[in-house]
């Protein structure tokens, strides 16, 4: 089996051949440069206002300050990882074996913990929705990874309408 025929599945396989074909598309690519605009904003504001923010934090606060700080660097170092991975395989840089090998070093589908509420009530508030940003990114890279791989099913709702429709249909039917 080659590199494009993992990206580009059958119709038999569903969400999986979405998932694989999604890295080429232009979704892919927003998620990518939203995914690489964190970092860098994460970045810029731990070497500018995060770090005068955190010196002017009361001593427990800013123990919970660097503690989730360095949570959230190594969440967004994983992303990036795997973001960057997706993108070489994508453009041919890689090969999916080499992919499969650099997913197991880097476990984006093993959530990070969260800040306990009341510790994180007392961090600055950009901090906070840094790390609110990289949870939901993380959440939506671990719903991609798990459709790509196939650890995770993807379930079809049933139209919540359908059963109104049927039973209308069988009311009609009996008038006729």
């Amino acid at each position: 089996m080659t590199d494009m025929t993992l990206l580009k599945s059958g119709p038999d396989e569903g969400a999986l051949s979405f998932a694989r074909g999604f890295v080429k598309s232009d979704g892919f690519m927003l998620l990518f440069r939203e995914g690489m605009a964190l970092v860098e904003q994460t970045a810029t504001y731990l070497d500018s206002d995060g770090r005068a923010e955190s010196a002017a934090l009361p001593r427990d606060v800013a123990l919970t300050y660097a503690t989730e700080s360095m949570r959230l660097t190594t969440r967004l170092m994983q992303i990036a990882s795997w973001l960057l991975v997706q993108r070489a395989v994508a453009e041919g840089e890689m090969t999916a074996d080499q992919a499969r090998s650099e997913k197991n070093k880097v476990k984006i589908a093993e959530p990070m913990l969260s800040p306990v509420q009341e510790e994180a009530m007392h961090l600055p508030q950009r901090l906070r929705d840094l790390i609110a940003h990289s949870i939901r990114l993380q959440d939506r890279i671990r719903h991609l990874e798990g459709l790509m791989s196939g650890s995770e099913a993807f379930e079809i709702t049933p139209n919540p309408v359908q059963s109104q429709i049927r039973s209308l249909q069988s009311r009609l039917a009996r008038l006729n």
